[in-house]
């Protein structure tokens, strides 16, 4: 009975944690809030965070099995596995989506990402009003300092190995905190469509060893990434919760402007994709495609806050 409570118990990791890699795969959708509505957040920031000096201690004695207990393996792997599964299985999708849908797949990202900014902006609580002043003040800061960055043509991305190495280390950042997608962050830093190119493939056979050398790049930041920013998360939510959540925000708002839905191809002669450069601009009229962009917003955003809107529910029946 024990060993199909626990075959059970590695079943539901891994559907939570395909449903984090879907999440995390759209640009826009956090893995960590899907972790919040899931009840599994504390638990797996705690796992991440157990990477540290008593594990290897732990190795060095070759105590397996109390290495194994200290990081919460058997929920890691199953919940990793659940990850991998469903990045490679939507990788395909959104690659598609991205060439042949851009306004209306921007539109999608552009909602749920706005609703993601209202989500984290009210995780900020100060308790007095020049706390409350701060935090604006971080808030609008942090918005200008995006805006200016994604505005920069630096953001096309770059080829070199440790621009992918970094991209790798930001993006899976977003596994653990909540509001903020991984996605989102590679599309800002230019690799989404390049490195969702590359995993759709693999399933295909169809990748180069050149391919392969970046993927794995890609990967080592994320482990290094997911390492560090466990404890730095640790430590500012400890500290300074509400002006951590202020400059999140910001960041998010001011980076909207990336992901406006109407964009103009200022380089029809290129073929790439992922070399192309697009222009924002404001639709002459309100067509029908205008309107189902909108519409498609709209979703969007109600999507991400009634997936919150649970999850508030959830944790009020918890403390009842």
């Amino acid at each position: 009975m024990a060993q199909q409570h626990s075959v059970t118990s590695d079943a539901a990791n891994f559907f939570r944690g395909a449903l984090m890699g879907a999440a995390d795969v759209v640009p826009g959708v956090s893995g960590g809030t899907v972790a919040l509505v899931l009840g599994i957040y504390e638990r797996l920031l705690g796992a991440v965070s157990h990477f540290d000096p008593t594990l290897i201690a732990k190795l060095g004695k070759r105590d397996f099995a109390a290495a194994a207990r200290h990081i919460d393996l058997r929920f890691l792997a199953a919940l990793g596995c659940g990850v991998v599964v469903a990045v490679v299985a939507l990788a395909g999708v959104m690659h598609h989506l991205l060439e042949h849908h851009l306004d209306v797949t921007y539109a999608a990202f552009f909602g749920l990402i706005l609703a993601s900014s209202v989500l984290v902006g009210r995780m900020c609580r100060p308790q007095t009003k020049a706390a409350t002043f701060v935090c604006v003040a971080i808030g609008i800061a942090s918005a200008g300092a995006a805006f200016w960055l994604v505005s920069q043509d630096r953001l096309q991305g770059d080829d070199g190995m440790p621009y992918t190495f970094f991209s790798g280390a930001v993006a899976i950042c977003a596994m653990i905190l909540p509001g903020v997608s991984g996605s989102y962050l590679l599309l800002m830093l230019g690799k989404y469509h390049e490195i969702t190119g590359i995993i759709k493939s693999v399933p295909k056979l169809e990748v180069t060893g050149g391919q392969l050398v970046t993927l794995a790049v890609f990967a080592s930041g994320c482990l290094v990434g997911l390492l560090l920013f466990s404890r730095v998360l640790k430590w500012l939510l400890a500290r300074f919760p509400s002006q951590t959540m202020a400059a999140l925000c910001g960041m998010m708002v001011g980076s909207l402007y990336k992901i406006w839905p109407f964009q103009r191809d200022t380089t029809p002669s290129v073929e790439e994709f992922k070399e192309k450069v697009f222009q924002p601009y404001w639709p002459e009229s309100f067509d029908a495609h205008t309107i189902t962009c909108v519409a498609v917003a709209a979703a969007a955003l109600v999507l991400v806050l009634g997936v919150d809107a649970i999850a508030w529910k959830r944790s009020a029946q918890k403390v009842a």
